[in-house]
């Protein structure tokens, strides 16, 4: 039994019966990944001032605020698949269109800090629920993945962990190479294939 299934039994016990978990066919260890990517991206967020959320970071002019848009973005997109899912119904695209994605990230970037990161904080929450209560047999359901294809929708986990941790890099206040698990960089994530340890 590895640590992780440790952890969950013993969570199981503390928390007793009414509590609701991840169906045993989530793909468990992705889902920890994702997680603490997620707790990971948080931290760099919370450390940035409000000032810092809207200074350039890139030749393109994207700053951090960009960067949370994107990132809570794709968290809602993924909370729809699931909850489409749940319903019995098909999941749809991730967005509608590579024009109408961006108009909406350049709109949430005018976002004041503190509504910033509420839009963090509650789509990190809602797309956590989403994941516990889909089930079991909602984790092979195919969904379209950013590129259009149908994928079984466990790829949609594998997905947001390489994205949350890639861009708590992209907030550029000290995120580092070599906190990032190495579960992660075998997982195949093509946002880490070119970057060495740090």
């Amino acid at each position: 039994m590895s640590n992780l299934d440790e952890a969950r039994r013993a969570l199981i016990a503390r928390q007793g019966p009414g509590a609701r978990y991840d169906a045993p066919e989530a793909p468990a260890d992705m889902l920890a990944l994702a997680r603490t990517g997620t707790a990971y991206f948080a931290r760099f967020l919370n450390r940035l001032s409000d000032r810092a959320l809207y200074e350039s970071r890139t030749a393109g002019g994207d700053t951090p605020a960009h960067v949370v848009c994107v990132v809570s973005y794709q968290a809602r997109a993924i909370a729809r698949q699931a909850e489409a899912i749940t319903a019995g119904e098909p999941a749809p695209t991730l967005y509608d269109s590579a024009d109408q994605r961006q108009a909406t990230i350049e709109l949430g970037a005018t976002l004041p800090a503190r509504a910033l990161r509420h839009l963090f904080d509650h789509s990190a929450v809602h797309l956590n629920v989403v994941w516990r209560d889909l089930p079991g047999e909602g984790w092979s359901a195919p969904a379209p993945d950013a590129d259009g294809r149908m994928q079984p929708f466990t790829d949609s986990v594998r997905a947001r962990a390489c994205f949350i941790w890639s861009a708590a890099f992209d907030l550029g206040n000290g995120a580092r190479q070599r906190d990032v698990p190495a579960a992660l960089r075998a997982a195949g994530c093509t946002e880490f294939a070119a970057q060495g340890a740090a």
